[in-house]
């Protein structure tokens, strides 16, 4: 593949039978191929996606001593800020050239689950900053619901299959800024080369360009979306529970051309997470003798952890 496919989820909710399964045969396609596809027909609607970025750009434009008062020690960065260069790739030493924000999990009607996680962080200085972050977690969260149950139905499983794992699971919205480069970098990138942690991702964002996936050939493709798509992609940890048949594939953020140095790059990815107790073992319908178990055993929240000391966020 060399270019990334597109799809519309209308047509998964569409309630006619024919353009349903016509949903699930791309997305599956696609992601056994490329792990990515651009998304139409989600539940973000222009305005939401307008206020939101608003917001994510006054959150940045806030003096720095402002903003690393909202960097909040021992979470792992959870939750809160995340000053520019704190994350690097996994295997890579020098920091990405992005500073970014975490929303998180807004639990219902789970006690235990709450104490679990870290609380979402209040900025006093925005007041719609956080009722605007928590409405667009809300329609990510419930765009990748169906996405997943597309998903399960091509991996002939129950559609609801994951329904009981990612409610109140683990999911972070990540408002991310890449700042105006001012010196030329000598190994940094904005987001070096790597693969998401989690189940999916769908990215706000990718409208221009920057954004580019390795397809199987190891070539770089640019991945860029319309201004009404999302772009979605496939994590490790679904790759992992399906044995690899869906792809995790490694992407990047480049560096714009010289010319565009003084400009800021903003985007926004919502990382869907399943509940910590989420067993990834490989399932049973993607082993055959020509497709051997290549996973072993382990918990969302174990893998989770163990990817977390690999990017530095975490001892």
């Amino acid at each position: 593949m060399n270019k990334i496919p597109s799809v519309n989820l209308a047509d998964f909710l569409s309630g006619d039978a024919k353009r349903k399964q016509k949903f699930i045969d791309e997305i599956g396609h696609a992601y056994e191929n490329i792990g990515f596809v651009a998304l139409k027909g989600h539940f973000l609607d222009q305005k939401l996606v307008d206020d939101l970025y608003t917001e994510v750009k006054n959150f940045f434009d806030l003096p720095l001593e402002v903003k690393q008062g909202y960097e909040i020690p021992g979470i792992g960065g959870q939750r809160g800020y995340v000053s520019f260069g704190k994350e690097s790739a996994k295997g890579k030493k020098e920091g990405d050239l992005k500073e970014f924000w975490h929303f998180g999990q807004y639990v219902e009607n789970d006690p235990k689950l709450a104490e679990e996680y870290p609380d979402n962080v209040e900025v006093k200085e925005l007041a719609h900053f956080n009722e605007v972050g928590k409405e667009a977690y809300k329609m990510l969260e419930k765009t990748a619901k169906y996405v997943l149950r597309a998903l399960s139905l091509h991996l002939a499983l129950d559609e609801n299959y994951f329904d009981g794992y990612i409610k109140n699971g683990n999911s972070i919205l990540r408002p991310i800024h890449y700042p105006p480069i001012k010196t030329e970098p000598k190994e940094a990138v904005r987001a070096a080369a790597h693969g998401d942690i989690n189940l999916i991702t769908l990215l706000m964002g990718a409208q221009g360009k920057g954004l580019q996936v390795q397809n199987h050939q190891g070539d770089w493709i640019d991945a860029i979306a319309e201004p009404d798509e999302l772009m979605i992609n496939v994590g490790d940890m679904l790759s992992r529970h399906t044995n690899n048949k869906l792809k995790s594939t490694i992407h990047r953020v480049t560096n714009p051309p010289k010319e565009l140095w003084g400009t800021s790059r903003y985007s926004i990815p919502f990382f869907m997470h399943p509940i910590s107790q989420m067993k990834l073992d490989v399932l049973e319908g993607c082993i055959d003798k020509d497709h051997p178990k290549q996973f072993d055993d382990i918990t969302a929240g174990d893998f989770l952890n163990e990817r977390l000391r690999e990017l530095g966020l975490i001892k």
